[in-house]
């Protein structure tokens, strides 16, 4: 345990009902028993508690609760004062802690020592930090699977069986006296198979829900003038976007956040796609092609009042190109048909100067569906880049293994040990000799 003890208001800013001050170390009962003039806490009950500053003037009365080590978010003796909300009042007990001996915490300390202490691993540590910035409903139901332990749990069961295959393997590099079952190697590519499908479909998952924490983006992309800012006004409720009937009038990107269902969305309007002199909307259509490429799902508008021209089939081109979820939309649906709608699949008649509620519940569907799975999920791009790299090391172990190269085999297993453990917490060797000697009995 660290010899620190620290203190932070838990609470964000602003005036509410209560405050939360926490204090983890050594000295937070001491404090606490000081500043109250208690005797002591029972552990896990709320004290109605009447605080005093060092001159024995009343500053507010709260509820402590003392949380005993190591039974402990940090693993060590936290006190949480619950006073009355207010900036004022948080400060002047914080004041009085830090008078008493404790630091303000560093950002991130409660965690960093919940994790130093064994209370947590990485994976908890990062969906705490992903909770806190949640913005839909499915965003704190994935996280709250992974503060249960199932990531932690998912990596436990590949380290073991990149354990068995990198302790099997050293005892035949070592111990080849020693009497192997005759069909381990048989097992350990079995095992690579099954872990190289857990992984690719882990990563191709969280690939399809990256936008579930910070919100998932959705591009508008059209030819000027086809109702893109439209579009944006009416999903927003106010007017965001300039209307206008001269080509051009958006030049860069407009960016809003908007809730469809459950979930938080950034929808993206970009600048009307053309062959644009203008240097400045040049820059704003590149801007706009970027987009898609950054978004989850793409909404493609077409005039249903107008023919079919070189920038629709730009349009379609971008569209046919990319893999993203597409919704296509056939726009001014109020006014007669003059477009080719042979050339559109799958498209929905609209007139944003009316109901839009299609659109809506076709995105709404496209979220749900995206969002409503199973499967594990990575909520980071360290997690991702470690999977990554354990996937890298085990393709390139398989033709080790099948030659009998069995240091480089070992190597590349090692190494894909050490990349799915940063994942929770950092691998020991140690625990691959705890297999070696733990399951085989050697040097007996």
């Amino acid at each position: 345990m660290s010899e620190d003890t620290i203190v932070a208001i838990a609470t964000a800013n602003g005036i509410g009902s209560i405050s939360i001050i926490r204090v983890s170390g050594k000295d937070a009962l001491p404090i606490a028993l000081k500043i109250s003039h208690k005797d002591n806490f029972v552990p896990r009950y709320a004290t109605l508690s009447q605080l005093f500053n060092g001159s024995d003037e009343l500053i507010d009365e709260a509820l402590v609760v003392y949380f005993k080590n190591p039974f402990s978010f940090t693993g060590e003796d936290i006190i949480e004062f619950q006073c009355h909300g207010g900036v004022a009042v948080a400060n002047i007990i914080m004041q009085e802690i830090i008078n008493h001996g404790a630091r303000i915490a560093n950002p991130g300390e409660f965690s960093k020592r919940a994790f130093l202490n064994g209370k947590i691993d990485l994976s908890k540590a990062e969906a705490i930090s992903k909770l806190i910035e949640a913005r839909s409903e499915d965003a704190v139901k994935l996280l709250a699977r992974q503060l249960k332990g199932e990531l932690s749990s998912f990596v436990e069961d590949i380290r073991k069986d990149l354990l068995f295959m990198l302790a099997y393997t050293e005892v035949s590099i070592d111990y080849a006296e020693e009497d192997l079952p005759t069909d381990i190697f048989d097992q350990i590519q079995k095992k690579l198979d099954s872990i190289t499908i857990k992984l690719v479909n882990t990563l191709d998952a969280s690939k399809r829900r990256e936008g579930l924490i910070e919100g998932f983006k959705v591009a508008i992309i059209g030819k000027p003038n086809v109702g893109k800012s439209s579009l944006l006004n009416k999903l927003l409720n106010f007017d965001r976007a300039i209307i206008s009937d001269i080509a051009g009038t958006t030049r860069d990107t407009i960016e809003e956040s908007v809730k469809i269902g459950t979930h938080i969305i950034k929808i993206v309007d970009t600048a009307g796609i053309r062959d644009a002199s203008d240097e400045i909307e040049k820059i704003g259509i590149e801007k706009s092609l970027a987009a898609v490429e950054e978004s989850d799902i793409v909404i493609a508008l077409f005039d249903n009042s107008q023919k079919k021209s070189h920038e629709d089939n730009k349009i379609l081109d971008i569209m046919n190109a990319t893999d993203k979820e597409k919704i296509v939309i056939l726009n001014k649906s109020d006014l007669d048909n003059t477009f080719d709608t042979s050339v559109l699949s799958d498209f929905i008649h609209l007139s944003t100067k009316e109901d839009i509620n299609p659109l809506i519940k076709k995105l709404e569907d496209l979220l749900d569906n995206n969002s409503h799975s199973d499967e594990m999920t990575l909520i980071s791009k360290r997690q991702v880049d470690s999977v990554s790299q354990t996937l890298f090391h085990i393709g390139e172990s398989r033709q080790p293994i099948q030659t009998g190269e069995l240091e480089f085999f070992a190597h590349h297993i090692n190494e894909a040990i050490e990349n799915i453990s940063n994942i929770t917490r950092p691998y020991e060797h140690t625990q691959m000799l705890d297999v070696m000697f733990g399951e085989f009995c050697l040097g007996k």
